[in-house]
């Protein structure tokens, strides 16, 4: 009777309960019962409606299951949902997905590791089921969280540890996919779930052994036993996330990359966020680099008060990311990139002169650490910002020449954006080194069509300020920038090194004819290139790389921007070089004199083979001949060894050892060249950068007696100042008396200005207004003398007149006074 009970009641329940029941055999190492399994499916497929059904009746027989621990019977439950589950593709599918994802989630929940894996292979399985609507309600927060935690799994087993990671992996995996693929796919990129999946793939990826393979573009999915390597599939699952980032949802997907890295001190050493970044670079889309440059440069904001050492390694990181972006789209972030590593240089000097001045004589050692860890922040800045630059187009690269100049801090100025107020001469002499080496990286590869393009005068200008100070460092870099924006044909390399060439066709110079562009740059800016080279010839702390440099720009000049006019002037140049090393006004060493002299030598015979003038050729082939027999120590090869024997004097009057103004404009005027400006010596412009340097006054460098309308030469000069006394002043500054001398002075002013050249008149005007200067205050010296008695209006020292209370010279003498 029961046995007949029994069976009507199985045959009263509903038909998709005994399909479902009769899958599942007496033993379950039978596995299932594949005829029955056809039938459940065909009754499925049928009636799409009791899918729902049956995948909430295979949910509780599973859970019963489960909780028995009939771990047969589970994986027996399992596989029937992943064959329905790719045989129906009906809309009735969404609640049967809904007990399929409650059935997965009882799997991962349980703490045996087998059923976890089975769990992950089924969620996988339904990842790549591609549905045909969307689904508005469904979420994968659940399944994010503990795919994330089986990343991170410790179990004390290897092998199971190896296993649950890799099925993490996998599960995060098949989550991203099946959320991108979604019409809600937004879910997946909010901050809760980023900060969960990027870190555990970060943290396997650390795993990995050889770095080096994780370098370079995405690479295809692996296969065979790579595959089973977390390291490596945590790698391709990066990958893939970081591919389908879109515009919207790159920002959330690389912050947590910070975090992971932070958290494990993983900046120094900083291989693996390098080779992380590398690999963001790599997987995103190209016009989305920006995004990753403004997130790194951000995070250097953040960490602007750790170590160097840290803020070098993130420094190092955007260098590669910016090597990486600067090859396809790098968007609007190229002045901020710029802007935001000059603020970090100024802080990074701030750090290292304050840890110098906040130091004991006991914490040196400490101290000499600190400050080469901030050199090694200041050299990476240097080396991102000049990596950047070089690999911009050149219209680019202009604008960024621009801003990086001007924030070179000039002393005496406030107008600068690098503030060099707080940082003191020493503070300030490093950011111009800095600054200035980075315009060398940037300016390095650079070819403008014309000279004008590469110099214009708002960079021109402020770039050779830098060559006036006190520092032969500076000096070089400055005329190192000018080289490589000078030198278009790459000669430069041809002239490395001072020295008597033999035969310049051997070099193989290579130019062209020079355009209209470059004459006119020549004729507005020439002056400017050889005042700088000859104030740079004066200096003190020259050194054998300046005086290098200085004949290697004479050298360039020559080949890319020389016409007979310009050739002219340069050896105008010359020549004021040679007798500045002669006359010594300034008092130089030897060895700078005899370096000027050899510079002259070096260039000279660089020139007039150039040019090719035979007299020319000759003139200074017999002075390069004689030197070498009587005075070696005016050339390269002598003046530069390492053991050069100065002599005690360089008085020479034989003039076969020098230069001589008469023979050269000899020869050139036989072979077409106008050589009537030879003879009038070459003064240089006094100009407002004068004022901003800290060198002595170009006023003390210009003899006054050179008197520029006469035309003669250093040698042929006369003393022809006239005494001055204070009745010949009184009388001068009666206007009464001035009216015939005012109009003969007109004339004659008008004259010159007509007929005179322009570098010429300016030189003359600077050279006269400074000698009217020194003649009145030589007067006030000679001729007023302060009264013995405390009612005494003035008091002269060091030429200066100092007035009191009482005005009695201001009433004689007002317009003396008023000067």
């Amino acid at each position: 009777l029961s046995a007949g009970v029994c069976c009507c009641c199985a045959a009263l329940r509903p038909r998709y309960k005994r399909l479902v029941d009769n899958i599942f055999p007496e033993d379950p190492k039978d596995g299932l019962v594949k005829a029955d399994m056809e039938k459940l499916t065909f009754y499925a497929v049928s009636a799409p409606e009791k899918l729902d059904r049956i995948g909430a009746y295979l949910a509780e027989r599973l859970t019963r299951d489960v909780a028995r621990h009939r771990y047969g019977y589970v994986l027996i439950a399992m596989e029937a949902l992943d064959q329905l589950l790719m045989a129906c593709h009906s809309q009735s599918i969404k609640p049967f997905v809904e007990s399929f994802l409650h059935m997965v989630a009882k799997l991962l929940e349980s703490g045996e590791p087998k059923l976890q894996v089975l769990g992950t292979n089924s969620f996988v399985k339904f990842a790549n089921i591609e549905e045909d609507t969307p689904s508005y309600h469904r979420r994968y927060d659940f399944f994010v969280s503990r795919f994330s935690a089986m990343c991170h799994s410790c179990d004390p087993d290897p092998e199971i540890q190896n296993e649950i990671r890799i099925a993490g992996i996998r599960g995060i995996q098949g989550v991203v996919r099946k959320a991108v693929n979604d019409e809600l796919r937004a879910t997946i990129w909010e901050p809760q779930h980023m900060d969960k999946i990027v870190p555990s793939l970060l943290f396997n990826m650390q795993k990995i052994e050889d770095i080096d393979s994780r370098i370079g573009p995405p690479s295809s999915p692996t296969v065979g036993g790579k595959e089973e390597n977390p390291s490596v599939l945590a790698e391709n699952c990066f990958r893939e996330l970081l591919g389908r980032a879109t515009y919207g949802n790159m920002n959330n997907s690389v912050r947590p990359v910070f975090a992971h890295l932070d958290h494990h001190r993983l900046w120094d050493p900083n291989e693996f966020a390098v080779s992380c970044f590398k690999i963001i670079m790599y997987s995103i889309q190209a016009q989305y680099s920006h995004h990753v440059i403004q997130e790194i440069l951000g995070h250097l904001d953040v960490r602007k008060r750790d170590s160097p050492r840290v803020r070098a390694g993130i420094i190092q990181v955007l260098l590669e990311a910016v090597a990486i972006a600067a090859k396809g789209s790098i968007g609007p972030t190229v002045l901020e990139v710029f802007n935001t590593l000059l603020k970090h240089l100024r802080i990074s000097v701030d750090f290292e002169l304050s840890d110098r001045r906040g130091s004991s004589e006991s914490a040196t050692l400490s101290i000499s650490s600190k400050e080469s860890d901030e050199r090694i922040v200041q050299n990476a800045i240097i080396q991102t910002i000049g990596f950047f630059g070089s690999n911009l187009p050149d219209y680019q690269r202009s604008e960024i020449m621009m801003f990086i100049m001007s924030k070179v801090p000039v002393l005496g100025t406030t107008s600068q954006s690098l503030d060099p107020s707080n940082l003191g001469d020493l503070g300030t002499r490093r950011i111009q080194i800095m600054l200035l080496r980075s315009l060398l990286m940037v300016t390095s590869g650079y070819k403008a069509t014309t000279i004008s393009n590469a110099l214009p005068a708002p960079f021109l200008d402020p770039l050779l300020s830098p060559s006036l100070m006190e520092d032969s460092e500076l000096r070089q870099l400055v005329l190192e920038i000018l080289h490589n924006l000078i030198d278009r044909h790459d000669n430069r390399a041809k002239l490395r090194g001072i020295r008597i060439i033999p035969d310049v066709s051997d070099l193989k110079i290579k130019r062209d004819k020079i355009s209209r562009q470059d004459v006119s740059f020549m004729k507005k800016h020439g002056q400017q290139l050889y005042r700088h080279i000859y104030l740079g010839c004066k200096e003190e702390d020259n050194v054998q790389k300046n005086f290098e440099l200085l004949f290697t720009s004479l050298a360039l000049t020559t080949i890319e921007l020389a016409n007979e006019e310009v050739v002219i002037d340069l050896i105008r140049l010359a020549i004021a070089l040679q007798d500045l090393a002669i006359i010594n006004e300034d008092n130089l060493p030897v060895f700078n004199r005899c370096g000027v002299m050899a510079l002259v030598a070096a260039y000279l015979n660089f020139l007039s083979q150039m040019i090719a003038v035979p007299a020319f050729c000759q003139h200074v082939s017999k002075v390069i001949e004689t030197r070498s027999v009587e005075a070696a120590y005016f050339l390269p090869e002598t003046i530069f060894k390492d053991k050069c024997n100065l002599p005690k004097s360089l008085e020479k009057d034989e003039k076969d050892l020098f230069f001589l103004t008469n023979k050269i404009a000899e020869s050139l005027g036989g072979s077409g060249y106008n050589v009537e400006r030879l003879s009038v010596p070459y003064v240089p412009q006094v100009t407002d950068e004068d004022r901003l340097s800290r060198r002595k006054s170009i006023v003390d460098t210009v003899s006054l007696q050179v008197d520029i309308l006469s035309g003669t030469s250093i040698e042929d000069k006369v003393d022809n100042t006239e005494e001055i006394t204070f009745e010949a002043l009184k009388k001068a500054i009666d206007n009464n008396g001035l009216e015939e001398q005012e109009k003969e002075k007109r004339r004659l002013v008008i004259e010159k200005f007509q007929k005179a050249p322009f570098e010429e008149i300016a030189a003359q005007c600077e050279t006269k207004a400074n000698l009217l200067h020194d003649r009145l205050a030589q007067i006030l010296e000679l001729t007023i003398r302060p009264p013995p008695s405390p009612s005494g209006a003035m008091t002269i020292t060091s030429g200066h007149a100092h007035y009191h209370s009482v005005p009695v010279y201001e009433m004689k003498f007002p317009d003396l006074c008023v000067y």
